[in-house]
């Protein structure tokens, strides 16, 4: 569950295990080790890798399906376009 997680995000931020590596200044066989199941983070990458892609550890742990979104540097216009957004996406199941 923790390596699909990191993999999902990585991929979904446009971001190569050599860029994920480099952020957390490690190497790129260690991503890789996390993305095949080899290995798992440490409670100190789990935190990183978390606050990186702005998501929960319970998120990366698999321990929830609940994804946050950081809106705090929006104003509140956009804010409210967010709202609306997922109001629409919530009616068109």
């Amino acid at each position: 569950m923790v390596s699909e997680r990191i993999k999902n995000l990585r991929m979904s931020n446009d971001m190569t295990q050599t860029d994920l590596a480099k952020k957390l200044n490690i190497t790129r066989s260690s991503v890789n080790a996390w993305e095949m199941g080899i290995s798992t983070p440490s409670t100190t990458y789990i935190i990183a890798l978390a606050q990186l892609f702005h998501v929960s550890t319970d998120y990366l742990l698999g321990l929830s399906d609940n994804v946050t979104l950081d809106i705090s540097h929006l104003n509140e216009r956009e804010i409210q376009l967010v709202y609306e957004l997922i109001q629409y996406f919530r009616t068109k199941k």
